[in-house]
């Protein structure tokens, strides 16, 4: 019998059947997830203060490409920048079927799309406090295209080897327990 994450949408289910299978479900908002990409390794470099909600600026072909799923977040970071925020380095591979009539930059400088408060809140934290700002993921809200992104301090390379060794250790203590 094949399981699939739609057949618990409507959060009924009966004792006969068996749990539902290890899939991006969100249970607490009883939807589906809707990442489109995220920066693993944020949470490996640095130390996550404070998280913000942002709009973005793009065009309608990097709206397709990113419900396409070509989207990257590997090398982006937040400027900010005469009172406005900017996420540069975001990679959106364009379509084969992109128009050619077009010059398609694929990672241009897009505007964040933030509250005047949020903006004078991470440009007093970035330029008092000594934080960084980076995009943690995108995500879909009601057909636009979001940014995460959030407060940051940077790791120190013993920060690091702590936290690899605690992962280790989570990884072998979950192995030591299948066994027994």
């Amino acid at each position: 019998m094949a399981l699939d994450c739609a057949a618990f949408a409507d959060g009924a289910q009966d004792d006969n059947y068996p749990k539902p299978p290890a899939c991006s479900y969100n249970a607490a908002m009883n939807k589906p997830s809707s990442a489109i990409a995220v920066n693993k390794r944020a949470s490996f470099e640095y130390f996550i203060e404070e998280n913000f909600v942002a709009g973005l600026a793009l065009e309608g072909w990097e709206v397709k490409a990113i419900r396409a799923g070509k989207a990257s977040l590997g090398d982006a970071y937040v400027l900010l920048h005469h009172s406005e925020a900017f996420l540069i380095g975001m990679h959106i591979a364009p379509l084969i079927s992109a128009s050619t009539h077009h010059s398609i930059d694929s990672t241009r400088t897009r505007k964040l799309l933030l509250n005047r408060r949020e903006l004078n809140h991470l440009i007093g934290s970035v330029e008092r406090k000594g934080y960084t700002c980076i995009p943690l993921k995108l995500f879909w809200s009601h057909g636009l295209v979001k940014a995460e992104i959030a407060l940051v301090k940077g790791k120190k390379n013993h920060d690091k080897r702590e936290a690899i060794k605690d992962r280790d250790w989570q990884r072998e203590k979950g192995r030591l327990l299948r066994q027994h």
